[in-house]
């Protein structure tokens, strides 16, 4: 279910070739209820052996464009999990503080600590994706003038993403990362729906239609943002994102598949711990 959205180190990406919507892994609302209550039980054990463990942390990356179900995916999927052990972090515009430093800064900041699940709402792969597209973006950045006026900039800014996911597999760290691939056309009616519905009228605004302007630019920019970063130990995974409900199943299943990889043991009890245990059944027993 998980390897035909995986792509390839190396690979071109040609999005029109990836499918936005599959064949649904569910027979109906009720049967994809069952199923992903299924996936989010499972997440829950492996998250509390992940936890007990301490000695992994797995970081999950979500991009997209507006109202590809990011917030959505994230809700019902990491639901069900324990919070002491989660890390949501949604990136917005950055702060004047974090223009004054290099653009992984923050992110390393809201890094996961061994044991815990980092979630990240966009990433640092805005620089290489808004700021690709917007380029007077890079003018707030305050960087060297050779730098900004170098075409070699983005390249070199996949090299440092590529550097700094691969120190944090070789620390302990897995990446997986999600580009929720979303159609156009689904953008329309979804950015529609907000308006209708009352509760979500909040969630638009002229300038997300106004990026619509720029579509092509975007997937462009992802296409060669996903073929210069996908690596054996940092994937990329395009998931069909037309269909919410089979979309959340898709990744439900992916970070299962990356949790299960992971070489997890409950921490063994010395003989000095066996001791102190029984000890202390027997204070309560007589109590």
């Amino acid at each position: 279910m998980t390897r035909e959205f995986r792509v390839a180190e190396d690979a071109k990406v040609r999005l029109q070739r990836w499918a936005t919507r599959v064949k649904p892994y569910y027979r109906s609302q009720a049967h994809y209820e069952e199923l992903l209550a299924e996936h989010v039980a499972e997440l829950r054990k492996l998250q509390d052996k992940h936890y007990a463990c301490n000695r992994y942390a797995l970081l999950l990356l979500f991009q997209g464009m507006d109202a590809a179900g990011k917030d959505g995916v994230i809700k019902h999927v990491m639901s069900g999990l324990n919070p002491q052990g989660c890390h949501v972090v949604s990136f917005k515009q950055p702060s004047a503080t974090e223009l004054e430093h290099d653009f992984l800064w923050r992110a390393a900041l809201e890094l996961p600590e061994r044991g815990r699940i980092g979630i990240f709402n966009r990433s640092y792969y805005e620089e290489v994706l808004i700021v690709r597209v917007h380029p007077a973006i890079l003018g707030k950045e305050d960087l060297p003038e050779e730098l900004v006026t170098d075409d070699g900039i983005w390249e070199d800014r996949y090299r440092s993403i590529r550097h700094f996911e691969r120190h944090l597999h070789r620390n302990g760290t897995s990446v997986v990362k999600f580009f929720l691939h979303l159609s156009k056309e689904e953008q329309r009616k979804r950015f529609l729906a907000r308006i209708d519905e009352p509760e979500k009228n909040w969630k638009l605004s002229l300038a997300d239609i106004e990026e619509r302007k720029y579509w092509p630019a975007y997937m462009k920019a992802y296409e060669a943002c996903l073929a210069a970063t996908s690596t054996r130990h940092a994937p990329w995974y395009v998931v069909p994102a037309d269909d919410k409900e089979n979309a959340r199943l898709i990744v439900s299943a992916i970070v299962l598949d990356a949790l299960r990889k992971l070489d997890m043991r409950y921490p063994e009890l010395t003989a000095e711990r066996k001791r102190e245990l029984r000890a202390i059944r027997k204070k309560l027993v007589v109590e």
